[in-house]
């Protein structure tokens, strides 16, 4: 049981947080909504968890309309908002028994879909929510969304202030997830974790810009990339910035990600022009583009 999105729009007042925006989830897939923070992950992820209404457009999960059959989506999907929303006062133990109480389940009846995650928080199982680290608030939120064997799970910026090696475990997890047949939709501002995905849409001010595998996405980068360093970065930029030639060029690490109005580019050229600039300890060489590349060329 997949996901549809036909023609979605929604406005609130003057500003439109989405604005026409189609595509699809295929059954088992997991997707990831890629974009900013303002770019309309969180409007579009209320409306098809149906706890918002398009001002236009239609949309399905798992096969139920999210306006006719809203009950049917309640309790067919598991929903993890960006911010942590359990109860902070209530034990581990506590919120996992809670919601499976609200779905009309137990702990015990579906502990085989959360046993690698929870086994992990378990130890602390008497431990107050609101006294758990970030990791560990993590793990228990997709636990307690997890515990009525959903078909479909939401997961809103599920990362976002949560360290390196807390992330990679949460998507070790997800894939883990995606192996027992769960349809799973998560957004997310990292352009890192877009090539985890299988399928992503990116999305910036409530507009689809392109919809398709990460490494598709990226081999639609129109142009030779190049890394450029130098030693001192500000100059570099203010200088490339200022200089006719310049198609485009954002900060990236140690280097400048940098591309040319010409093809090909004389390497050796753009060198010289930067060095009678008082530039020193120069580096120019070509690279390959990464989705956050592509993302930014597209939203220009």
């Amino acid at each position: 049981m997949g996901i549809t999105v036909s023609n979605i729009t929604k406005s609130f007042g003057e500003i439109t947080a989405l604005s026409d925006i189609s595509f699809n989830v295929k059954p088992g897939e997991l997707f990831g909504l890629i974009g900013p923070d303002g770019a309309g992950k969180t409007t579009l992820f209320r409306i098809l968890t149906t706890l918002l209404i398009a001002d236009k457009g239609q949309a399905t999960v798992a096969g139920y309309d999210v306006i006719n059959d809203y009950k049917s989506i309640r309790n067919s999907v598991g929903y993890m908002p960006g911010r942590f929303s359990l109860y902070q006062d209530l034990t581990v133990e506590e919120n996992l028994n809670f919601f499976a109480t609200i779905f009309g389940t137990t702990v015990e009846e579906n502990y085989d879909l959360v046993k690698d995650i929870y086994a992990q928080i378990e130890p602390f199982k008497k431990r107050r929510a609101g006294k758990l680290s970030g990791g560990m608030k993590q793990k228990l939120a997709l636990s307690c969304a997890l515990i009525h064997k959903p078909k479909v799970l939401f997961l809103d910026e599920p990362t976002t202030g949560v360290d390196p090696v807390s992330r990679m475990e949460f998507w070790e997890m997800l894939k883990r997830l995606q192996k027992k047949g769960i349809t799973i939709l998560v957004s997310t501002p990292y352009m890192d974790e877009a090539a985890l995905c299988d399928r992503i849409a990116l999305i910036q001010d409530g507009n689809i810009l392109e919809v398709d595998t990460p490494t598709a996405i990226v081999s639609h980068f129109p142009k030779p990339l190049y890394n450029i360093s130098a030693h001192n970065m500000y100059s570099l930029i203010k200088i490339l910035t200022n200089y006719e030639y310049t198609y485009s060029i954002f900060p990236f690490g140690a280097f400048v990600h940098y591309t040319d109005k010409r093809y090909p580019l004389d390497i050796a050229s753009l060198k010289t022009y930067l060095e009678l600039q008082g530039l020193k300890n120069i580096k120019i060489e070509i690279t390959k583009p990464t989705i956050e590349d592509t993302f930014m060329e597209l939203a220009k």
